[in-house]
């Protein structure tokens, strides 16, 4: 196998349009809210703004961390805009942002900038706070089922496989009304976390049928492409034939395949996408507070889906000022708590993580200071 990277005031979290991106404001709510106490166990209440930006693939789990830590902390305001995986994890190292969200670990460039920003090699923390699958996402009239082997969707995203009735399809789903119908692939315009993983997947199981290295961006020319997670799924809605890749949460109605894993077809459910995590190891060698994991993609063992994003929260253990690490270290003991999974769970359709996820991670939150 085969080591894989890469991967304000109001009672409730709000989403509007913003410059770049979208705005997560997250904060205060009415006066008898003030005395309760903070979400997720994160002992004294916080006050103070700090500003986050990456994974679009987070938004409505952010949306939903913002409004359960902003019900515990009214004086806290949490600013997030999902301008993507690759420009968060550019706006932290860079120190543009406090922390980030990305579907991809830090690459070793990456992980020395933000050494250098935040102060040592035991100073950066990476955890995998967001498990959901990628769907593989398809508007096609009367196909509700629909199974794919890895070379097949492989082929049919490198343009080898044009129509819906090609036979290695047809091998895949028995008896199914499959038109003579050209396919129309959607790929992420921008660079993507949800293409890594994508394409990091393509490179561990396609082999030949996939000739191109794991990449945030796009490698095959032309086609159909979008901006974003939601430009990608608008552009599916709006053609016949279409199909692309997105996190499952955002599948909304559109059809959605089953995976080939060793023999049987798997569902983009979020406890096979928990499963597959699970089951891979801790990347080594990245520093005390990082939990990076080398997914199997590879594997053969039922119940595990093979296409999941694993987006991590990025920040600092320390920050040169005394307010912004108290609000980042109390945002996310709220997001690993049980509360907070269970939160992003109800929202976007992600698989919490276990309880000793939770125990290993909890030190690596409590290791964020402030200033001294």
């Amino acid at each position: 196998m085969q080591n894989v990277r890469h991967g304000s005031r109001a009672r409730i979290a709000t989403v509007g349009l913003a410059t770049g991106g979208v705005l997560l404001l997250a904060a205060c709510g009415a006066a008898n809210e003030s005395t309760a106490p903070p979400a997720g166990g994160t002992g004294a209440m916080v006050s103070g703004t700090i500003a986050g930006a990456g994974a679009s693939s987070q938004q409505a789990a952010i949306q939903a961390w913002s409004a359960g830590f902003s019900s515990a902390n009214p004086d806290a305001t949490v600013n997030y805009d999902p301008s993507g995986s690759g420009a968060g994890r550019d706006q932290f190292t860079a120190g543009g942002v406090a922390f980030a969200g990305s579907d991809a670990y830090l690459d070793e460039e990456e992980l020395a900038k933000a050494q250098q920003r935040c102060g040592g090699v035991d100073s950066v923390v990476e955890l995998p706070v967001y498990i959901s699958p990628i769907a593989v996402v398809y508007n096609l009239q009367g196909v509700t089922d629909l199974n794919l082997a890895p070379a097949t969707i492989a082929k049919i995203f490198n343009r080898q496989i044009t129509r819906w009735n090609d036979p290695a399809i047809a091998e895949d789903n028995p008896g199914a009304p499959l038109p003579d119908l050209a396919i129309t692939p959607v790929n992420r315009s921008d660079k993507s976390g949800t293409t890594e993983n994508f394409t990091e997947y393509l490179v561990d199981t396609a082999g030949a049928d996939w000739p191109y290295e794991a990449s945030g961006d796009w490698p095959v020319a032309g086609g159909e492409a979008a901006q974003g997670t939601s430009g990608v799924v608008g552009r599916v809605q709006g053609g016949q034939g279409t199909v692309a890749y997105v996190d499952a949460s955002q599948a909304g109605g559109l059809g959605v395949a089953k995976v080939k894993v060793g023999t049987a077809y798997v569902a983009p459910t979020p406890e096979a996408a928990a499963a597959i995590v699970e089951n891979s190891p801790r990347v080594e060698g990245r520093g005390k507070w990082s939990f990076a994991v080398d997914l199997q993609r590879d594997t053969a063992e039922s119940g595990n889906y093979p296409i999941v994003l694993v987006s991590y929260d990025l920040a600092c253990t320390t920050y040169p000022d005394a307010t912004t690490g108290p609000v980042v270290k109390a945002f996310l003991s709220y997001v690993i708590s049980k509360d907070g999974q269970q939160a992003a769970a109800d929202a976007a359709k992600s698989a919490p993580i276990s309880d000793a996820q939770r125990t290993t991670f909890q030190p690596a939150v409590d290791a964020i200071a402030a200033a001294s």
